[in-house]
């Protein structure tokens, strides 16, 4: 929390009077390749398209990855954009599953546009195509069915181009939770949070997570994780280390702490950056069974990257990324769960056995329940002071009530959900599972819901 408040109060004194525009017209600002998979994405590709084509910056381009999509996801790409197949020189650097084709638009209005076609091998396999694609020095990968800030490019460059004394090799930023929010011109203008409790939970979590975790690890130089929907890197040690591992569900985190270890390895100074602006946006799962999948796939993903990687465990060799980012996940991140899971049982035990002192056991709880709620009220705050999305009191009410409740209602499941990842990653189960999606409202869309419901 102190870290985190620390690196907070940086940010904003160092951005408080910065001009974005001048990163823009830079000459020496750094090209970006936008790079966005897709699977089965036909409703929405081709807004989600034209979102992307319109971010403000200078020189980026836009590689939309058609990963053998079996609905129409590529025929609405090709008749939006104007795109015809093209005898592009596609040099496969980095493995991946065969490419059909490469598009490119006959209408200049869209040139920064690239779509590649390709045999479905999964989100890394279609990132390492993009990347075998792309031209530019910082690759931003990105979820298609994200929603980004105009100026989520301008900023998230930024830190690649203010260090000197050590290279920059990837920047994070915060993930926002768009569920029941207005969406208008591909952009957030109106904040609510979700009406189910799952959905607050997510909001609270996400803040704790984003504004609170990873700030703090910015600050010492830790970062073991940048979110796979919203992630920039430099292109040159993406490359140097192989690209994305397809093999494992959790390819983000793997492929940090792998550029991570290239450049421990090679002494070379460097920083994993984070921008907390909120710049991208994201639909979460509202429902017990797709959450539930989420969470057994994050978990694991930590698993299988710390289980690559247990030769930097607490080795001094790398520096803070072996003594603490490493033990830190190992215990309160992978095997969180399983302590807490031995915790119950062993306390059922000593009630059965009689061992039990009533006094010490609720003084304990009453202590945990009230440090659960000073971290999760931290984390508001936090967001309220920066940035006050949340303007509506209501909103805040009821996130307030969510804190009350959650350590009852939602972390036991979260825990059993977590077990499951480990049973399931012991057991050699694998995939993705089905992420199943409402879709955006629209600011009009709601208006109409409005309109009906007072005619009705």
């Amino acid at each position: 929390m102190v870290l985190s408040a620390l690196e907070m109060r940086d940010h904003r004194r160092k951005n408080r009077f910065a001009d974005y525009q001048d990163i823009i017209t830079s000459p020496i600002a750094p090209g970006v390749s936008i790079l966005a998979p897709a699977y089965n994405e036909g409703e929405s590709i081709v807004q989600n398209a034209q979102s992307l084509l319109s971010l403000h910056y200078g020189k980026f381009e836009v590689i939309l990855i058609n990963d053998g999509s079996k609905d129409d996801t590529l025929q609405k790409l090709i008749a939006a954009f104007q795109l015809e197949k093209t005898n592009y020189a596609y040099f496969s650097e980095i493995e991946t599953k065969e490419v059909k084709g490469v598009y490119k638009s006959v209408n200049s209005s869209f040139s920064k546009l690239t779509v590649i076609d390709k045999e479905n091998g999964g989100k890394a396999d279609a990132l390492n195509a993009g990347i075998n694609l792309s031209e530019m020095e910082i690759l931003a990968c990105i979820d298609v069915d994200c929603i980004l800030s105009p100026e989520s490019i301008t900023r998230m460059v930024r830190p690649f181009m203010e260090e000197t004394n050590r290279k920059v090799i990837a920047v994070g930023g915060v993930i926002g939770i768009a569920n029941n929010c207005d969406i208008q011109d591909g952009t957030v203008t109106k904040y609510r949070i979700p009406t189910s409790l799952l959905g607050r939970f997510q909001v609270i979590e996400y803040l704790r997570a984003f504004l609170m975790g990873r700030m703090a690890w910015s600050r010492i130089n830790g970062l073991m994780l940048i979110s796979g929907a919203f992630g920039f890197f430099k292109r040159d040690v993406v490359m140097a280390v192989g690209g994305y591992f397809p093999k494992t569900v959790g390819e983000d985190m793997e492929l940090v702490v792998r550029m991570r270890r290239y450049m421990e390895e090679r002494k070379i100074p460097y920083k994993v950056g984070f921008i907390p602006d909120p710049l991208c946006w994201t639909e979460v799962p509202e429902s017990e069974e797709v959450l539930s999948r989420q969470r057994n796939r994050w978990m694991r993903g930590t698993i299988e990257t710390l289980q690559l990687h247990k030769e930097i465990k607490m080795n001094p060799k790398y520096g803070v990324l072996g003594t603490v980012s490493y033990p830190f996940w190992n215990i309160f991140e992978k095997a969180g769960p399983l302590f807490e899971i031995t915790g119950f049982i062993y306390t059922i035990i000593l009630l059965i056995i009689g061992d039990f002192s009533a006094v010490y056991f609720f003084a304990l709880l009453l202590m945990m329940y009230l440090l659960t709620l000073m971290v999760s009220s931290f984390s508001i705050l936090y967001e309220q002071l920066s940035y006050n999305n949340y303007k509506d009191k209501k909103d805040l009410n009821r996130l307030i009530l969510t804190i009350l409740i959650e350590p009852f209602l939602v972390h036991p499941k979260v825990i059993l959900w977590g077990l499951k990842g480990h049973i399931d990653f012991i057991t050699g189960k694998g995939g993705w599972g089905n992420m199943i999606r409402k879709g955006f409202k629209k600011a009009e869309d709601r208006k109409n819901i409005v309109t009906q419901s007072q005619e009705s």
